[in-house]
């Protein structure tokens, strides 16, 4: 993919991809990718962890970075997913400061935006309006103004992830501005993470998808075996943890009912995502308000 006969000079380079949660970060990574690398759902936080979107195109290799969510937080691994969002920002080369258009700009909105008046070597910043789709033409520019005072000065595009709206545009927009480098990955790699980390990002998101709303965020799942099994596909052993007994009860449901709803889902965004077949057995155990506890945020992989 890389043209060394191209008169154009190749461009590569890091773009995090930022917002308050549930802005659609992983929805538009996905989207850019054209296959499924990050976990999504209609809950705030679904992403934990950072990781790296790879698009290779034959002038340009863009290397996203999605992070989680910059919110206020109100427990330690909320902290710790404020801290890997924004450590990235003095390293990249381009920031996609993603806003939800449909809404008015929010107390986390100015919160991520002070953040970012207050970096030391700040990169360029692009201003991404996404879901736009869900405002009338006349809403449009006055829902640009407003966040266009988030990030005085930057460039800015209005996008919908979801519906693939002006896409190519941005795709192209962010070239632009990337530096002049030889790619950093082969140009079938798509991510930096490994099948078995996505595997526990998409047991944890199908969990989200099915559970109700005091569930959601007190889950962590840990992957307690991953066994290559050839031309057999490969079989998984996963925890999910909850902080309270009464959580556990609605994750396994009445007689395992929605254990085995959300084994189902994970399997088969598992198996979309490997190309082969998946055998999964989940279970669920208690680990009281870990949430606050270091020791344990660490054993998650979250510190």
């Amino acid at each position: 993919m890389h043209n060394q006969t191209s008169p154009l000079p190749y461009r590569s380079g890091f773009v995090t991809v930022v917002g308050r949660p549930n802005v659609g970060k992983s929805t538009l990574i996905n989207a850019l990718l054209k296959q499924k690398i990050a976990a999504v759902s209609p809950r705030p936080q679904t992403t934990r962890i950072t990781q790296f979107g790879i698009l290779t195109r034959r002038e340009a290799q863009i290397i996203f970075i999605d992070t989680p969510g910059v919110h206020h937080p109100r427990h330690k691994l909320g902290e710790k997913m404020n801290e890997k969002a924004l450590q990235t920002l003095e390293e990249c080369d381009l920031i996609l400061l993603l806003v939800d258009a449909s809404l008015p700009p929010d107390e986390d909105d100015r919160l991520l935006a002070a953040h970012l008046a207050s970096l030391h070597h700040p990169a360029r910043i692009l201003l991404v309006l996404n879901k736009v789709d869900l405002l009338n033409h006349d809403e449009r520019g006055g829902r640009a103004k407003a966040f266009a005072e988030l990030a005085p000065g930057a460039e800015s595009i209005q996008i919908s992830a979801i519906r693939r709206e002006n896409l190519e545009a941005l795709t192209d927009l962010i070239a632009s501005h990337l530096p002049e480098h030889p790619p950093f990955f082969p140009e079938e790699q798509l991510t930096d993470l490994y099948e078995r980390d996505l595997a526990g990002d998409l047991i944890r998101e199908a969990a989200l998808r099915l559970l109700r709303d005091e569930v959601p965020h007190g889950i962590a799942v840990r992957l307690d075996q991953y066994t290559e099994r050839g031309e057999g596909g490969a079989y998984i052993e996963a925890t999910l943890f909850v902080e309270r007994e009464s959580h556990k009860g609605i994750v396994i449901g009445q007689g395992g009912a929605m254990l085995k709803q959300i084994g189902s889902l994970a399997r088969k965004e598992i198996e979309e995502m490997s190309g082969r077949k998946v055998y999964l057995h989940l279970r669920v155990k208690v680990r009281k308000n870990w949430r606050n506890d270091e020791k344990v945020l660490r054993w998650f992989g979250y510190s």
